[in-house]
């Protein structure tokens, strides 16, 4: 897995690729000790499953379009908007055009690591 934790500069060709659902690659970019950031990249008709943490985490759709819900509310995504999901606040999305996501946590994901 990724060890790069508190390194400033973290070139995105160091970046593992972690394959975590049919359609899903995570790559975890730079982090430290309190924020963390991840690139998710998706093929139309991936699924981020449903599911909460107990890390605040923000979303920034750099290309493609999403069906997001988070908590009892589903919204359709796309390039430049951001989505900001709570601790414990349950979410999820759909691939609807490939695409890329940028999460952002805090406290960092020490599950990704």
């Amino acid at each position: 897995m990724n060890k790069h934790q508190g390194a400033q500069w973290f070139s995105a060709r160091e970046a593992v690729d972690q394959p975590v659902a049919p359609g899903v690659v995570r790559r975890v970019l730079a982090y430290g000790e309190d924020a963390m950031c991840v690139e998710n990249r998706f093929e139309a008709g991936g699924v981020g499953a449903m599911h909460s943490h107990p890390h605040t985490q923000i979303s920034y759709v750099v290309s493609g379009r999403f069906r997001f819900t988070i908590g009892e509310e589903t919204r359709e995504v796309g390039p430049g908007d951001t989505l900001l999901k709570e601790h414990g606040v349950p979410h999820g999305c759909v691939c609807l055009e490939s695409g890329v996501l940028l999460d952002f946590f805090t406290p960092i994901r020490e599950d990704f690591i």
